[in-house]
């Protein structure tokens, strides 16, 4: 029982922290995009806006599956 609480706490937390993330988020998901193409293209990495679009749904169901 006592690692059933654990789980629970750690899922608690993690919506939480999700949560205040996007209340509290600095710039806007267009914004934030446009800086990861930037560092992806810094980095040698060629992509379009509709790849990082696809990326960012990619990842967000991922961590709504978790």
């Amino acid at each position: 029982m006592k690692n059933l609480s654990i789980l629970y706490a750690f899922i608690g937390g993690a919506i939480v922290g999700a949560g205040a993330a996007v209340l509290l988020a600095p710039e806007k998901g267009e914004t934030t995009r446009r800086k990861i193409k930037e560092i992806l293209q810094k980095k040698g990495i060629l992509c379009t806006e509709n790849e990082i679009d696809a990326l960012v749904e990619q990842l967000t169901s991922e961590i709504e599956e978790q």
